[in-house]
């Protein structure tokens, strides 16, 4: 049997023939019952049957295990960590789990690294933040995350910071942005912080809101690349007709100098009133974490789900308007009034959704319909971000990657050991990062991230020296053949690294008769196994 035959005969024994309508897939799916948990999976569930939607049933512990490891720390479990969830057998340790992943560091890491990205976090062009600011920037938003900042304070501090860009961290919210004219700070800021998209707003609207970011100073200093961000009240934007008025041109990358109104409005079309001393950011900063704020903890909460189950109840989710409705509003709504009551913490957010059957349900769809997707009837595949994958692969393997940036000269590199979901800088890479989809943080959607499958992507995980080299240097396969296992006991710890699972019987069968029986060495055969389960879209894919 060649290796790609044993990679297709491992496929066929785990999927089988197709199942029956409504039969369990082995070793996918659980036969628990799907009574609601909570009120998330009440209104799911509600809307489902409203729909004539039927749900997949609830995914296995050991699809459990990985997928929340994977959606809430970025890493996948060691083989101790998924064999004592999966040979544990009190009713509650699905929850427990969620409890101790919430408090791991890899989570602060991971959810970062979401964050570098809507905030482009990045040392070179075209944001141009610099190295310094860059590493600034990544650590304040790490530290407030691991310390589960109320997510009011870590916006107002993002809009109303003043100094250093390299000791006053925030500010370089206002240097990631291309443009520095009140406009284009504007779009960002309704992009990050509320989920809305300006470009078809009326003139007028955008306007209004920029008037909050006109009076932004910027001073260099004597240290190089730091610069002062500050409230400037004596900034006095050029008079121009009313009827130019907000008016903004693209032009290379810019916005042309045309200044906003006078008038400040906020997004609900309410006038502000901003004495002449106080910070227009401040009026502002106020005016969006206010708990009535139609917009700041529908877009959180909205990208938190979205973030955990692969889609947002408003689809997509830095595209919140009238004409894109949630397709859930209730669910929606109560998870709004689950932020504000429990002082914007994130993680009792994370906590609520986690611990739902919808949350935990098979990806193996049973409604082929587009509505079934849209109303969250099953868990929905999605291949590893590029970062999680290389860190993925690292795990098992036992080896390292090198990552660098050219940033500032001569270059930027990181000490080997580095994993990519920490790295603090959009500029700092590798091939396969760029080869696999990672964002270029120019910006800040969530489209800007590409995780379709491409020819190149198959070819490099094929036939690539560089995942050869992984397999055929791997310490963690010589550990494993240094051990002296028997071959079942072999085969068990090869999935338990990889899939995070324990083998079924087919697989077993498969594998250790391609182990024994086959005419290549043991060493030999164990990195083909490895190579198969690497390549499979088990491995790739959150399932």
């Amino acid at each position: 049997m060649s290796v790609s035959s044993l990679a297709a005969a491992l496929l066929t024994a785990v999927l089988g023939a197709e199942p029956a309508s409504g039969a369990l897939v082995e070793p996918f799916e659980s036969p628990a019952n799907l009574t609601p948990a909570g009120k998330i999976d009440e209104m799911v569930f509600a809307r489902l049957k409203k729909l004539g939607l039927q749900p997949s049933p609830l995914c296995s512990d050991a699809v459990f295990v990985r997928r929340v490891y994977l959606d809430v720390i970025g890493t996948l479990p060691t083989v101790a960590e998924a064999r004592q969830f999966l040979l544990d057998h009190n009713p509650g340790k699905r929850r427990l789990l969620i409890d101790r992943l919430l408090q791991r560091d890899e989570l602060a890491d991971y959810w970062a690294m979401k964050w570098s990205d809507l905030l482009r976090i990045k040392a070179e062009f075209p944001i141009n933040l610099w190295p310094n600011a860059a590493q600034a920037y990544y650590h304040w938003i790490r530290t407030s995350i691991r310390e589960n900042k109320p997510y009011d304070r870590f916006a107002r501090e993002l809009l109303t910071s003043s100094g250093s860009n390299f000791r006053t961290p925030p500010v370089n919210f206002y240097r990631a942005i291309q443009s520095r004219q009140p406009p284009a700070i504007a779009q960002s800021v309704a992009l990050a912080l509320m989920g809305v998209r300006t470009e078809k707003w009326p003139q007028e609207r955008l306007a209004g809101i920029s008037v909050f970011f006109a009076k932004i100073g910027y001073k260099s200093t004597a240290e190089w690349k730091e610069e002062i961000v500050f409230f400037d009240p004596n900034v006095t934007p050029p008079k121009v007709p009313a009827k130019d008025a907000g008016k903004e041109v693209a032009k290379d990358a810019t916005i042309t100098r045309i200044a906003p109104p006078t008038a400040p409005t906020f997004p609900d079309g309410t006038s502000a009133h901003i004495p002449q001393d106080r910070d227009p950011r401040e009026v502002f900063a106020d005016w969006l974490i206010d708990a009535k704020n139609p917009w700041f903890a529908r877009n959180i909460v909205n990208r938190t789900w979205c973030w955990l189950n692969g889609r947002g109840i408003i689809h997509e989710p830095d595209d919140i308007r009238p004409d894109n409705p949630p397709s859930n509003p209730e669910l929606l709504a109560y998870l709004e009034h689950e932020l504000v009551a429990s002082q914007y913490d994130l993680k009792h957010i994370n906590r609520l959704i986690l611990n739902s059957k919808t949350y935990q349900l098979s990806s193996l769809a049973r409604d082929s319909r587009p509505e079934a997707e849209a109303n969250f009837a099953f868990y929905p595949l999605r291949r590893l971000e590029a970062e999680v994958l290389i860190d993925a692969i690292c795990q098992v393997t036992g080896t390292t990657e090198k990552y660098s940036s050219a940033i500032p000269e001569p270059f930027t590199f990181l000490p080997e050991g580095h994993r990519s979901i920490a790295l603090p800088d959009g500029s700092i890479t590798s091939p396969f990062l760029e080869t696999f989809g990672r964002p270029p943080r120019d910006t800040g959607l969530e489209s800007e991230r590409n995780n379709r499958v491409t020819a190149s992507q198959r070819l490099h995980m094929l036939n690539s020296t560089h995942i050869q080299r992984k397999l055929e240097q791997s310490p963690q396969m010589q550990k494993l053949l240094a051990l002296g296992q028997k071959p079942r006991q072999l085969v068990e710890s090869l999935y338990l690294t990889i899939l995070s699972r324990f083998p079924t019987d087919a697989e077993a069968k498969i594998a250790l008769q391609y182990i024994e029986t086959g005419k290549k060495a043991r060493r030999e055969a164990v990195l083909d196994l490895a190579w198969a389960l690497v390549n499979s879209a088990e491995f790739m894919y959150r399932h």
